[in-house]
């Protein structure tokens, strides 16, 4: 497949799965398929009914707008299955609606128009204050939902476009007015399944629960540039029971990563992250793998990633955070990973991340306790770890079990550089800096691995 004439290879789901299932040994693949049911919509209507054309040069927004117009306002018992067929259907942005699936045929692209002239506004989040890359308000997601419930969006591998280049080359001449949109959002919503569809070239965020519940993520395949600006596969904001498995991510930005809200705005909403699990995906990215933060000032707990395949990757799991942030990040468990030519394999650090204004509180200091990484290997790791936390707030009970990460230069600092940190560490290889090292899982790390 080639996005903006570079070439990506999208590998057989079937055959990542195999891989992966060989890599980590399991006998039995877990899955939160049961998490949100995936619901039969008898009542089935086509957008080519709502007199779409899928030309690729037709604009189709009404057709799209009317579709959904008629699922909200008839409501069959069951909901309504909206059909895409094989086909390039150009649009603006369209909300959807409760009790809907878009599904996506294959050979059907949704496809975004790039007339940013009409591109409609909405309320900055509360517990971002403002525009993520802007002041005052942002744009609207191209696919949107808010306040919904029971909200399924899948198919045939077919293809929702963001068409973001143009959104791209704004950001870098700096002249974007407001937030760029994200590809798909739903906010305040709960009971909702994304499955079996490709996603690419979104202007900002790809994938953005933001103060959801009940979400479950799988066959996902997510694709921009390694250039593309903050094109973030899936980042779960605020939101709570969320599940992230089996797909393919390479975007220009971080491939997953859980966040709450942004400084004295976040700390005010108080919205946590917690209960989010990350399984048996594989990608690549210039920035990190799997992360935290950096903005988490509503808090982050109980986060389970495992099973993860990582190449060309900035860092492979990154942990970030900063002053003014507040929140608590405890009981994150990272495991079976594998990394393949990385900049950094791990980091977790104190001082990563821009602040929205000047209003933010220095004395709002996060907490980071209770981390747990183990089967971990890695080849081609130029530098193994830095693990900083901060003076008044040191990071606490970070252990390592079973790290082994090849390539690691020795540089003036060594392979590991630690400050403000304390914990402990198993067969971790090359050896961590002195406040990790334990000969054993007792004292520090007395919370099993």
């Amino acid at each position: 497949m080639k996005v903006n004439g570079a070439s990506y290879m999208v590998p057989c789901l079937a055959a990542i799965l195999v891989l992966l299932q060989c890599f980590c040994a399991v006998a039995e693949v877990v899955t939160c398929s049961g998490m949100v049911p995936m619901v039969y919509r008898n009542d089935k209507i086509s957008i080519t009914d709502f007199g779409a054309v899928g030309d690729g040069r037709t604009l189709n927004t009404k057709a799209f707008r009317e579709a959904i117009y008629r699922i909200e306002h008839l409501k069959r018992r069951g909901g309504t299955l909206l059909y895409v067929p094989a086909g390039v259907y150009l649009t603006e942005s369209f909300n959807l609606t409760s009790r809907m699936t878009l599904y996506l045929a294959k050979g059907a692209v949704i496809k975004a128009s790039q007339d940013t002239s009409n591109w409609p506004l909405i309320a900055p989040l509360p517990s971002y204050g403002r525009g993520r890359e802007r002041p005052g308000g942002r744009y609207m997601s191209f696919i949107h939902g808010d306040g919904l419930h029971d909200v399924i969006i899948t198919g045939e591998n077919g293809t929702i476009d963001g068409q973001g280049d143009v959104w791209w080359n704004m950001w870098r001449q700096r002249t974007l007015q407001y937030t760029r949109p994200n590809l798909v959002e739903f906010k305040d919503s709960r009971g909702i399944i994304i499955s079996n569809v490709i996603f690419k070239n979104s202007p900002f965020w790809n994938i953005h629960p933001v103060y959801c519940s009940s979400v479950v993520i799988r066959y996902v395949t997510i694709l921009a540039p390694a250039d593309s600006p903050n094109t973030d596969g899936i980042d779960p904001d605020s939101s709570s029971h969320v599940c992230i498995e089996d797909s393919y991510i390479s975007t220009g930005d971080d491939l997953i990563a859980v966040k709450s809200g942004w400084d004295q705005y976040g700390i005010a909403y108080g919205r946590p992250s917690n209960d989010i699990t990350i399984r048996r995906i594989t990608g690549s990215s210039p920035f990190a793998g799997i992360a935290v933060g950096s903005e988490t000032s509503g808090g982050v707990t109980n986060v389970l990633a495992e099973h993860i395949t990582l190449s060309h990757t900035g860092i492979g799991i990154h942990l970030k955070t900063n002053i003014g942030r507040g929140g608590i990040i405890r009981n994150i468990t990272i495991s079976d990973v594998f990394m393949d030519t990385v900049r950094k394999g791990i980091k977790i650090a104190g001082d990563v991340g821009d602040h929205p204004d000047d209003n933010y509180d220095p004395n709002a200091l996060p907490v980071l306790k209770h981390v747990r990484i183990k089967n971990v290997w890695g080849e081609k790791v130029l530098e193994a770890g830095l693990i900083k936390g901060l003076k008044n707030s040191p990071f606490t009970d970070i252990c390592l079990s079973n790290v082994h990460l090849t390539g690691s230069s020795a540089s003036r600092h060594g392979p590991w550089t630690c400050a403000d940190v304390s914990g402990g560490s198993v067969q971790v290889s090359p050896s961590p800096c002195s406040e990790l090292i334990s000969s054993t899982q007792s004292g520090v790390c007395s919370i099993p691995f």
